[in-house]
């Protein structure tokens, strides 16, 4: 009868697993490309703890203040990625910088098919923070970024929001306004489609980077002077649309042809600012994004946002994994808190015991007596 009671046990207490989804899938190259699970509402996330709306890379540790990435010696690159994307909204994201030359600390909205929008802090200078965007991965200009007084960065709590939507990209420092952007100033290179979040430090100083990068950076690292802490205590993230999944219409990238399963695309948000503070353009020669090929080996560049891993080959067929782009299976949804929710537990079902003990006999080859 123990042996009854655990097969019943484990009959009844099957849990539903986590569907796989992909990585290095371009939804505007390739027409094979998973949905990507849709947050469709807003929730608070306080990260004095760990949550599981995010998938953890490298080590991250939580405490009173929040969760902390740090940086303390050559390859280090904690980050948290969200396992549901926003297709349109506002972010806002409680933090402090990592201090260190040649630090980054990051932000960063990014989509499928490679449309950004970033926050990236640089160690070397704590009175400044740099947003950016781009448009499908496209580099064919480097004078998207920009530089706004930010002082305190390093030590104080800030809170920074990122408001995106068909009309208008946001970016704002304690609720005020440093940069705005539409689509007729992007150089047809407008962030339209579902973004995941992904936040988190690494160095651009490596003394292995790309020498670009490292003067992007503010200058090589030196680990004997760390270790190198970012610090984010609470996120808020309001979806604006709605469903259970966003998918491309097809391959143009544009916002238009995105999906919505079970809910609906919405672009709407705050009105235009007609009169937007001004910025001041980065200097050439900072990095490009990360713009994974699709059909070669390849090497991942040390640049803009990440830091890579080691040299990994693809081919043309969707490669499944469970860190990049983790996602959520059917039926799984957030909670307010940002908990992950599995489908609400099916009804209880009382199964008689001596049908219970005919499957035991089944499987283990115990002669059945009726009883």
């Amino acid at each position: 009868m123990g042996a009854i009671a655990t097969f019943a046990s484990v009959a009844l207490l099957v849990a539903p697993s986590f569907a796989q989804t992909y990585t290095n899938c371009n939804p505007t190259l390739r027409t094979d490309c998973p949905a990507d699970s849709a947050l469709g509402r807003t929730v608070s996330i306080d990260l004095t703890s760990a949550s599981d709306s995010f998938t953890p890379q490298g080590t991250t540790t939580y405490g009173s203040d929040g969760v902390s990435f740090t940086v303390s010696k050559s390859g280090d690159a904690p980050q948290l990625t969200s396992k549901w994307y926003i297709m349109f909204g506002k972010v806002e994201v409680v933090m402090k910088a990592a201090p260190g030359t040649g630090i980054v600390s990051s932000f960063v909205m990014q989509s499928d098919d490679l449309d950004e929008i970033d926050w990236e802090w640089l160690g070397a200078d704590g009175a400044e923070v740099q947003t950016n965007y781009f448009g499908k991965g496209q580099t064919t200009t480097y004078n998207r970024g920009a530089f706004h007084a930010d002082a305190g960065s390093q030590t104080t709590f800030t809170t920074y929001a990122i408001e995106w939507t068909s009309t208008q990209i946001v970016w704002s420092i304690n609720g005020v306004t440093v940069r705005t952007l539409q689509p007729a100033n992007a150089d047809n290179q407008y962030p339209q489609t579902p973004m995941q979040i992904k936040f988190g430090a690494w160095s651009g100083g490596d003394p292995a980077n790309a020498p670009g990068t490292i003067q992007w950076a503010g200058g090589q690292t030196d680990y004997s002077k760390g270790p190198f802490t970012m610090v984010v205590k609470s996120l808020q993230v309001a979806d604006y649309s709605t469903g259970s999944t966003y998918s491309y219409g097809d391959q143009s990238g544009l916002w238009t042809s995105i999906k919505s399963n079970g809910g609906t695309i919405n672009n709407g948000g705050s009105s235009v600012i007609v009169n937007p503070p001004a910025v001041t353009a980065t200097a050439s020669g900072q990095p490009i994004p990360f713009t994974p090929t699709e059909t070669s080996v390849y090497v991942q560049p040390s640049v803009y946002p990440w830091i890579p891993g080691t040299t990994i080959a693809t081919s043309t067929a969707a490669q499944p994994t469970y860190a990049n782009y983790p996602g959520l299976p059917s039926g799984w949804t957030v909670s307010n808190s940002g908990k992950v929710v599995p489908p609400s537990a099916a009804p209880v079902i009382n199964i008689p015991t001596r049908f219970l003990y005919a499957i035991f006999c089944s499987l283990t080859g115990v002669i059945y007596w009726r009883f």
